[in-house]
Formats: structure tokens, sequence, C-alpha cells
């Protein structure tokens, strides 16, 4: 786990174009990770007021 947020702002020199869209492709599926736990807990909190 200490190796991952070592790396998080660690710039990686890419040589293909492969090696670049692999690259983009995992941090968008971190990105949608993020987006798909964080929003049902932020709409939850936004509508519990609604719920009686």
């Amino acid at each position: 786990m200490i190796d991952f947020f070592l790396n998080v702002g660690y710039v990686k020199q890419l040589y293909t174009t492969v090696d670049y869209y692999n690259y983009i492709k995992g941090l968008e599926y971190l990105i949608c990770l993020l987006l798909f736990t964080v929003f049902p807990m932020f709409f939850r909190y936004l509508h519990r007021g609604y719920e009686e």
C-alpha cells in the first residue's frame, strides 16, 4: 500500500501509443471506480431529509 502512495504522482515515460493507452485506461478505471462508490453516498446524503 505504501508503494501505491509513493507512485501516485510519479511520471512514467511511455514509449509507444499502446503503453500510453494502457496507462490512460487504468486511470479511467480508477476514476470510474471512485465515481461509482462516492456518488451513491453523496446522493443518499443529499436526500436524507426527504425519507419520511
